[in-house]
């Protein structure tokens, strides 16, 4: 009877290979699949803050509510799978494994995050500013207060803390796409995604793909302190080294070791 699902080394040799085809991605492709990335993720993130905004104003605790706004996330990376697209931050996995592999080079993986992390904030700007912003999806006072709350909250952190913070978070994203990798139907698939995801989003753990949704659309809103120059230099850049580092050495360096490395 054939398997439903990968076991962990079949799993690990899969991402290492999905690293050398990304590798020789054409670049229109790349540009095109990371616009798609960063505004699949922003779906989830306005769903995200829709859901917590109607938690707070129902007067639930805030641990449910932030157990709501997880939940909901985990629909942007399920897209970003399933259909197909590249996220910055999968990629970390994807590329570092490829090149520990012989599958990718330094510089496919360097023209690989570069792009993927251009347009996948491209790609949330146009959700945050068009869909969200323009066509009034949060001018509730209740949800655009809310989404300020959020935007002012992940700019006061310290760069140590959202340096942290975004270690935990790739580390449980990567985990996701991996065991997204690990099942072979879309139900399996799902299950995957969902679990890692939700809790890195309860939890608290910065994305940096999320906070180019999130961030921005704080300062459209009017919040206090969100700028152009505090979204990228408080947040957005000590959150993707730290994105970096989860995913490149708690998923990708140890996995290859330990199921791909040739002894």
């Amino acid at each position: 009877m054939s398997s439903s699902f990968k076991a962990p080394a079949e799993a690990a040799k899969a991402v290492a290979a999905t690293g050398g085809i990304k590798n020789n991605s054409p670049i229109v492709n790349l540009i095109l699949l990371s616009f798609l990335a960063g505004a699949y993720i922003a779906f989830g993130g306005l769903l995200a803050e829709i859901t917590n905004a109607g938690m707070l104003a129902a007067g639930f605790p805030v641990g449910l509510s932030k157990f709501a706004f997880g939940a909901v996330f985990p629909v942007g990376l399920m897209l970003v799978v399933i259909a197909g697209s590249e996220l910055f931050t999968g990629n970390v996995m994807y590329m570092v494994m490829g090149c520990l592999n012989g599958e990718a080079s330094i510089g496919g993986l360097a023209r690989n995050w570069i792009v993927s992390w251009i347009f996948n904030f491209v790609g949330a700007l146009f959700v945050a500013y068009v869909l969200a912003y323009l066509g009034g999806v949060v001018a509730d006072p209740t949800i655009s207060a809310g989404a300020m709350t959020v935007a002012k909250t992940k700019i006061g952190l310290s760069w140590d803390q959202a340096f942290i913070r975004a270690i935990g978070c790739n580390w449980l994203v990567c985990l996701a796409v991996y065991l997204a990798f690990a099942s072979d139907d879309i139900i399996g698939k799902i299950f995957g995604i969902w679990f890692p995801i939700m809790a890195f989003v309860t939890i608290g753990f910065e994305h940096s793909v999320a906070n180019m949704f999130f961030l921005p659309l704080g300062m459209f809103l009017g919040a206090e302190g969100v700028t152009w120059s505090t979204i990228i230099l408080n947040n957005l850049i000590p959150v993707t080294l730290g994105n970096i580092v989860g995913g490149a050495i708690f998923v990708a360096c140890i996995y290859y070791f330990v199921y791909v490395r040739k002894s």
